[in-house]
C-alpha cells in the first residue's frame, strides 16, 4: 500500500523537460542512413553519419548543406583545410575561438591525438599531443584545454603552457571502451564532468601554488565530487548546477529472464560530493532503441537556450526546460486549475499559448462540475471581471443546474450592470423558496438594477396566500420606497411597527402623510414620536397633535410634558389640562410643573390638589397664593414634618409664620427639639425657651442648647469679622478719596463757566478774576455761584447738587 501512494505522489511530480521529435530533413536523412554523432550551435546544427556524411541543419532540422570528406570549412569565409590521414579519424575539435586569425587551431583523434596549427607562413602544421593508449574517442576543448578519452583515462591539455595537468584513469576496466565510450563535457572553463560507465566524476582544474611547482604543471586538478548511477552512461551535459545524464538501460524480461536492452532515460541529477539526488527521471521513446547500445546514445546541448539533444542511429529528440505554458498544461492535466490560474496571472507576460480567462472560465466548470457550486459562484467575480455577457452566460448555467441561488451573492450591482432579466429571474428564484434571503437581496441591491412594478406585483400575489407574513411586508414595503411610494410604505412599516418609520418619514418628508396616524406612531414609540413632533412644529402643529391624542389623555400627557419642558411657553394654553393630566398620570412631576409653570390658573391646581389630598401641591399652592399660615398648619397637621414646617417658615421669611409654628409645637417635645436645633439663626431662641413648661421632658435637650451657644457665638465671630474687614475698606476707601481729591486740576482757555457758558479766563490776563473748580470738575466765575447759606459754609456744584460734602464740593478757588 505505501509503493502504490508513493508511485501515485511520484507520478504527481511534474516533469522538469518536455520532448520533441527533430524531423524534416532529420527524418530523411535517418530512412536512408543511420546517426553516429552530432554537433550543436546557436544557430545551426551538425549531424554526421555512419556512411561519412555531415549535414548542416537549421534547428528545426531542415538539412542546409552536407559535405562528403573530412575538412575544416570556413560557413562564412573562404578558409578550408583538407588533410588525408594514415589511420581513420573517430573525433575532432576545433578551437573555441577558431574565427580568430590567433586561434586556427584543431584536434583530430584517432589512434592518436594531432593538433594542427596555422604558421604564421599559413601553413598548417601537426604536433602529436599523445598516442599508445588505444583509440580516442571523445574529445572535448574548452577555453586553453583540452580533455580527451582513451582506453586508458581521461587526460586533460593546457593549450597555453604546453603541458598535460592531469590523468584521471578509468574505474571499470571490465568494460569495453569501445562499447561503453566515455562521456565529456565542461561546465565552464575550469570545471570537467567526467561520465565512464555508471560513474560520474566531477574535475575542477586549479592553480598551483609557485612554492608547490618545482618540474611540476602550473595547474592541477581535483575531484570535488564522485558518485555512480544506477544505468551506464550515454551522454552528460550541465544544466545551472545540475546535470542532465543519458543513460542506457538494460533490464531482464520477467518472462524469458533474459537481458533486454530497455527504452534510454534522460535524468537530471543534483551532485553531492560522495552521492547525487534525482530530481526527475524520464524514459524515452526512440526509434530502434530494442536494438542499440550504449555506444549509439550521445546528448548534445545548446548552452544559450538549454536545449538538449538526444542522438540515436534512428532518431533525433530534443529536450527542452519547460516553460510557464508547459506548467499550466501540465496543471490544467492534473485538474490543479486554482494553481494553474495563480500561475498565469503570476507570469501573464511570458504566456503565449494560454489565456487567464480561458483558464478561469475551465476551473469554474470544472468546480461545477464537482459540486462546488458556492466556490465556482464566488470564483466568478475574480475570473468574469467585467464582462457582462460572461456573467450572463454563466447565470443561465447556473440556472440550468438550480443554482442560482449560488451565484446571486456575488452577481456585480454596480460596474457592469446586467440585464434586468437576469435580477428578476434570481429574486423570483427566491421569492417561490426563500422570503428570507428575497429580502437580503431587496434591501443590498439597488432598485434600478430590475424592474420594480414586476417584483411588487409578484410580491402582492404571494401576500394573497400569506397576508400576515411578516418579511414580505417588509418587504414589499422597502419595494414601495423604492418606487416613491411612500404612503404605502409608511403604512405597512406602522402595521408591522417597524423601526425604520421614523427614517422614512424624515428621509422622505412624510409630516403630511402622518397627521392621522399620531397615535399608531405613539403607540409604536411615543419618546421617539414626541421628538419628531416636537422637531417639526411647523409642519404638525401642536393644536393638531393634542386633538389627535384627545381620547388618548395618557398619551396626550407624554406629549404635553416633554413640550413643557422644552420651553414652559408655547403650550401654555393646555397648562390647565397638563395640571388633571399631572396628577392622572405623572404625580411626582407635578410639583415641578407647578412651580415652573407661569401660567397656571392656581385657584383650579388648587381644587384639584384639595381633591385628590396632594399635601405638598397644596401647601405650595397655599404659599404661593399668600395663605402662608394655611399652609403652615397644613404641614403641621397633615404631614407633622417639623423639619419641613421650619423650612417653609425660612422660605416665607415671617415673623408671624414664626409665632405660629413656636405655639402650635410648645406642647410637642419632638417639635421642641427640632425647632431648637434650627430656629438659632432666624428666631431669638430665648422666645421659645422662656414658652417650655417647667418639668417638661425634651429629647437632647442640652445638645439643642450647647447647638445654639454655639451658633450664637459664630454669629458673634461673624459680625465682629465683618466690622474688621468694613473699617478696613473704609479707610482704604477714605485714603484713595483723600489722595484724589489733593491732586491739582488743569484750568485752560478751553475750559468755560457752567453758569455763564463764557471762558472761565478772562481774555485779558491782567484783570483780576476769581474762579470756583468742584471736585467734580465742574467750573464756575466765582460771582456766579449764589451765596451759600448761613447754615453751612460749604459750597456745592449746581449742577451735580451734592447734598453733602463730597466729590460736588469746592476744591479749589483760583484768585488773581
Amino acid at each position: 500500500m505505501a509503493e502504490a501512494e508513493e508511485q501515485e505522489e511520484e507520478s504527481e511530480e511534474e516533469p522538469k523537460l518536455k520532448y520533441e521529435r527533430l524531423s524534416n530533413g532529420v527524418t530523411e536523412i535517418l530512412q536512408k542512413d543511420a546517426a553516429s554523432c552530432m554537433t550543436v550551435h546557436d544557430k545551426f546544427l551538425a549531424l554526421g553519419t555512419h556512411y561519412g556524411k555531415v549535414y548542416l541543419l537549421d534547428v528545426q532540422g531542415n538539412i542546409t548543406q552536407k559535405f562528403d570528406v573530412v575538412q575544416v570549412f570556413g560557413l562564412y569565409s573562404g578558409e578550408e583545410f583538407h588533410e588525408t590521414f594514415d589511420c581513420p579519424i573517430k573525433i575532432i575539435a576545433v578551437h573555441p575561438h577558431f574565427v580568430r586569425s590567433s586561434c586556427k587551431q584543431f584536434v583530430t583523434g584517432g589512434k592518436k591525438l594531432l593538433l594542427f596549427e596555422r604558421s604564421w607562413m599559413n601553413r598548417w602544421k601537426s604536433v602529436v599531443l599523445h598516442e599508445g593508449e588505444g583509440n580516442i574517442r571523445s574529445v572535448k576543448w574548452r577555453g586553453h584545454l583540452i580533455a580527451w578519452a582513451n582506453n586508458m583515462g581521461v587526460k586533460i591539455f593546457d593549450i597555453i603552457s604546453k603541458q598535460r595537468i592531469t590523468n584521471v584513469p578509468r574505474d571499470d576496466i571490465s568494460l569495453r571502451p569501445d562499447m561503453y565510450p566515455c562521456s565529456l563535457c565542461w561546465k565552464d572553463n575550469v570545471t570537467l564532468i567526467i561520465g565512464w560507465g555508471t560513474s560520474v566524476k566531477i574535475c575542477s582544474v586549479k592553480e598551483r601554488h609557485a612554492s608547490e611547482m618545482r618540474d611540476l604543471p602550473s595547474r592541477y586538478v581535483e575531484i570535488v565530487s564522485q558518485f555512480e548511477t544506477e544505468f551506464y552512461i550515454s551522454g552528460l551535459a550541465p544544466l545551472c548546477d545540475q546535470l542532465v545524464v543519458l543513460s542506457y538501460v538494460k533490464e531482464i524480461s520477467e518472462k524469458t529472464e533474459k537481458e533486454y536492452c530497455a527504452r534510454p532515460r534522460l535524468d537530471i541529477i543534483q551532485p553531492l560530493s560522495e552521492t547525487c539526488e534525482e530530481i526527475s527521471s524520464d524514459a524515452l521513446t526512440v526509434r530502434g532503441f530494442q536494438e542499440n547500445e550504449c555506444r549509439d546514445y550521445h546528448l548534445e546541448y545548446s548552452e544559450g537556450e538549454s536545449l538538449f539533444y538526444i542522438v540515436s542511429p534512428r532518431d533525433v529528440v530534443v529536450a527542452k526546460e519547460r516553460d510557464q505554458d508547459d506548467h499550466i498544461d501540465w496543471l490544467l492535466e492534473k485538474k490543479k486549475y486554482e494553481e494553474a490560474l495563480m500561475a498565469a496571472e503570476i507570469s501573464q507576460k511570458n504566456i503565449k499559448r494560454h489565456k487567464i480567462l480561458d483558464i478561469g472560465l475551465a476551473y469554474i466548470n470544472h468546480l461545477v462540475e464537482r459540486g462546488d457550486y458556492d466556490i465556482a459562484a464566488r470564483k466568478c467575480q475574480k475570473i468574469l471581471g467585467k464582462n457582462a455577457a460572461l456573467w450572463e452566460y454563466e447565470v443561465y448555467k447556473f440556472k440550468e443546474i438550480g443554482q442560482l441561488k449560488a451565484i446571486s451573492p456575488y452577481l456585480p450591482r454596480g460596474d457592469p450592470v446586467l440585464k434586468p432579466l437576469i435580477y428578476e429571474m434570481i429574486l423570483h428564484e427566491f421569492l417561490e423558496s426563500d422570503y428570507e434571503g428575497f429580502a437580503t437581496l431587496i434591501r443590498e441591491w439597488p432598485g434600478d438594477l430590475y424592474n420594480n412594478s414586476v417584483i411588487v406585483q409578484a410580491v402582492r400575489d404571494h401576500l394573497k396566500k400569506d397576508s400576515q407574513n411578516k418579511t414580505l411586508l417588509k418587504t414589499l414595503a422597502e419595494l414601495y420606497t423604492y418606487d416613491k411610494n411612500y404612503g404605502n410604505a409608511l403604512e405597512i412599516y406602522l402595521t408591522l411597527r417597524h423601526k425604520d418609520v421614523f427614517q422614512l418619514i424624515h428621509k422622505h418628508n412624510l409630516f403630511s402623510s402622518i397627521k392621522d396616524k399620531i397615535v399608531l406612531l405613539m403607540d409604536f414609540d411615543s419618546e421617539k414620536a414626541v421628538d419628531m413632533l416636537l422637531d417639526n412644529e411647523d409642519k404638525i402643529s401642536i393644536k393638531k397633535v393634542v386633538e389627535e391624542l384627545e381620547d388618548r389623555p395618557e398619551l396626550q400627557h407624554v406629549y404635553l410634558h416633554k413640550l413643557f419642558k422644552r420651553d414652559h411657553h408655547k403650550g401654555q394654553r393646555y397648562h390647565e389640562k397638563q395640571i388633571s393630566l399631572y396628577a392622572e398620570y405623572d404625580r411626582p412631576n407635578l410639583l415641578p410643573f407647578l412651580r415652573d409653570s407661569t401660567h397656571c390658573p392656581l385657584e383650579k391646581a388648587l381644587e384639584i390638589c384639595q381633591q385628590r389630598n396632594f399635601v405638598e401641591e397644596t401647601v405650595y399652592l397655599l404659599s404661593r397664593m399668600g395663605n402662608s399660615r394655611s399652609a403652615l398648619k397644613m404641614i403641621m397637621e397633615e404631614l407633622h414634618d417639623v423639619d419641613k414646617a421650619i423650612e417653609f417658615a425660612k422660605e416665607q421669611d415671617d415673623g408671624e409664620l414664626w409665632e405660629d409654628l413656636i405655639l402650635y409645637s410648645i406642647d410637642k417635645p419632638p417639635f421642641i427639639t427640632g425647632l431648637l436645633n434650627n430656629i438659632g439663626t432666624h428666631v431669638d431662641p430665648i422666645l421659645l425657651i422662656h414658652r417650655i413648661k417647667e418639668g417638661m421632658e425634651i429629647p437632647n435637650l442640652r445638645d439643642s442648647l450647647v447647638k445654639i451657644l454655639q451658633d450664637y457665638n459664630l454669629q458673634i465671630l461673624l459680625r465682629e469679622g465683618c466690622k474688621k474687614i468694613l473699617v478696613a475698606d473704609s479707610l482704604s476707601l477714605l485714603k484713595k478719596m483723600h489722595r484724589t481729591q489733593m491732586k491739582g486740576v488743569l484750568v485752560d482757555e478751553e475750559n468755560i463757566c457752567e453758569s455763564c457758558l463764557s471762558p472761565i479766563l478772562p481774555s485779558d490776563a491782567a484783570k483780576p478774576f476769581s474762579v470756583v473748580v468742584f471736585h467734580c470738575r465742574h467750573m464756575f466765575h466765582k460771582e456766579c455761584l449764589p451765596m451759600p447759606s448761613m447754615n453751612s459754609a460749604a459750597q456745592f456744584c449746581n449742577i451735580c447738587s451734592a447734598k453733602n460734602r463730597g466729590p460736588g464740593s469746592a476744591i479749589l478757588e483760583m484768585k488773581k
